[in-house]
């Protein structure tokens, strides 16, 4: 087997260091995992470029999940490479393929003007392009074989891509998010619980499936290639631990007091974590965790609701 090649890509989404998306590239072959958004482009078709290839050998376009900071940019980057198939979760695909309640949704919370501003735009794919992965799913890129396995929690339409020539495992949101500046005193990893299909126990399944792996290394969307897998798991069970336990004590509150209530409890535990890890937060480390915290706040408080209002 030839050597395998990993390029980590700094999408540079709303700033350095919070998005990745990767290129892989076995013998003249190459595969995108994750396309962030259309603002994005440009920077992928020039880390092709630097591997000296063009988009006609790109083979695959793979987005773990249709959340637009992973899958905001498909439909530009596959009009880029015309040989490309988009690779998704079913239940992904077909908001690919017609992106209209996508779209609508995401203008609805962001509005139509900064939606084009962070996003750009997002066109239709047409299904022959698109081919959708099934739990166990695998697919071939060069002498290399990439695997497929289903992996909610954080999105019922999520899935990663296990690399066993590389020894990595490709997984969107399923395995947190390490955010570069905030390993300086070992591994640090938190939990994405953002809305709207949070669910805890597949969550913690799919860390353990993740680790049944047996990787070496987990590639993240937020944010690069980590190794630490067992510190990386334990750090993620015991927020996801955090967070059902949380949802269930916002079900019995009001509507209005549940968000509120779960983000002051996920602000005391990041600073407990990072006690823990021996990681003292400076006002920039804070910062950056400002808008994770809201939108895990807001996701926990989403599914507290629906149970909230499915009981009365």
């Amino acid at each position: 087997m030839t050597e395998p090649r990993l390029i980590t890509i700094d999408a540079e989404y709303l700033k350095p260091d919070l998005a990745a998306c990767y290129l892989r590239v076995q013998k003249d072959e190459a595969a995108f995992i994750e396309t962030n958004t259309t603002r994005t482009l440009p920077r992928l078709l020039q880390a092709l470029q630097q591997e000296g290839l063009a988009p006609e050998q790109v083979r695959w376009i793979i987005v773990t999940h249709a959340h637009l900071d992973h899958a905001g940019g498909a439909s530009a980057l596959m009009e880029a490479c015309p040989a490309a198939t988009l690779v998704a979760h079913p239940r992904a695909a077909r908001h690919l393929i017609d992106p209209t309640r996508l779209v609508a949704s995401a203008e609805k919370v962001y509005g139509a003007e900064e939606f084009a501003r962070l996003y750009g735009t997002m066109a239709p794919i047409p299904a022959e392009r698109v081919r959708v992965m099934e739990d166990g799913d695998s697919l071939p890129l060069g002498d290399a074989v990439l695997h497929f396995l289903h992996t909610p929690g954080h999105a019922k339409h999520h899935m990663v891509v296990h690399d066993p020539a590389r020894e990595t495992v490709f997984t969107g949101d399923t395995f947190g998010l390490a955010y570069p500046r905030l390993q300086r005193a070992g591994r640090f990893v938190i939990a994405s619980t953002s809305p709207t299909d949070f669910n805890g126990p597949d969550a913690k399944a799919s860390v353990d499936r993740v680790m049944s792996l047996g990787t070496r290394t987990a590639c993240l969307t937020h944010f690069g290639e980590i190794d630490e897998l067992e510190t990386a798991a334990a750090q993620l069970r015991r927020w996801l631990d955090l967070s059902e336990e949380l949802e269930a004590r916002a079900v019995e509150l009001p509507a209005d007091e549940a968000e509120p209530m779960i983000r002051a409890a996920l602000e005391e535990e990041m600073e407990r974590a990072a006690q823990r890890r021996g990681l003292v937060l400076d006002a920039s480390d804070r910062d950056l965790l400002e808008l994770d915290l809201g939108l895990n706040a807001q996701g926990l408080a989403f599914i507290a609701g629906r149970k909230r209002d499915a009981s009365s």
